[in-house]
C-alpha cells in the first residue's frame, strides 16, 4: 500500500490552490493522509479526486474544517497502526507531542512545524511531510510517502520542485 502524506497546505493563505505537482506525485497512491492546517475544506475535495483521504484539523483551520474533522485519528492499515495528528501545542518539540499522542502506534504522521522529518523514537516511526506550500526557509515544498508491505512501514519525503527524495 502506498500512502501520500501532506500537511500545512494553508489554502488560500499560502497558495491559492494545491500545487499542480501534488496531482502528479500522488497519482498512484492508494490513500492520502493530511495532517492538518488545510485552512479550507476544498483541499480535501481536491485530494479526493486522487484517492481516499483521511485528515485531521490543525490549529489554523477554519471553523467549518474544525467542525468536520477531529484533532487526531488512529488508523489500522494492513496490519500497521498509524496515528494522525497536527501536532500543535505548548513547547517547541512537535515530534515529542506527536509521539505522546500515540505512544503505542507503529507510525505517527504529523505536521505543524512545516519541517520535514523522518525519525524513529521509542520504536515508533515519526513522519512530518513538511509543507506542500510554505517550506519556511527550506529550498522547496515537500510531501511524504508511506509504504506498507508485509506489516512493515517505511517512509520518504519528496521535494515537489526537484522531485528528489530529501529524507528517507
Amino acid at each position: 500500500m502506498l500512502i501520500g502524506l501532506i500537511s500545512d497546505t494553508h489554502i488560500p493563505n499560502r497558495s491559492r490552490h494545491l500545487p499542480k505537482e501534488i496531482f502528479e506525485v500522488f497519482s498512484d497512491v492508494d490513500m492520502i493522509l493530511h495532517s492538518g492546517d488545510l485552512t479550507e475544506f476544498s483541499v480535501l475535495q481536491d485530494l479526493l479526486a486522487l484517492a481516499p483521504v483521511e485528515a485531521v484539523a490543525g490549529n489554523v483551520d477554519q471553523p467549518e474544517v474544525r467542525a468536520r474533522l477531529s484533532r487526531r485519528k488512529l488508523l489500522q492499515l494492513e496490519g500497521v497502526t498509524i496515528g494522525l495528528i497536527h501536532g500543535d501545542g505548548p513547547g517547541r518539540d512537535t515530534p515529542s507531542r506527536a509521539l505522546k499522542a500515540f505512544p503505542d502506534a507503529d507510525c505517527v504522521v504529523f505536521g505543524h512545524s512545516h519541517r520535514p522529518l523522518i525519525a524513529n523514537r521509542s520504536n515508533v516511526l515519526l513522519v512530518n511531510p513538511g509543507s506542500a506550500t510554505d517550506p519556511r526557509g527550506l529550498p522547496e515544498p515537500t510531501v511524504g510517502f508511506l509504504r506498507i508491505e508485509a506489516g512493515q512501514v517505511t517512509a520518504h519525503i519528496l521535494g515537489l520542485k526537484t522531485r528528489t527524495i530529501t529524507y528517507q
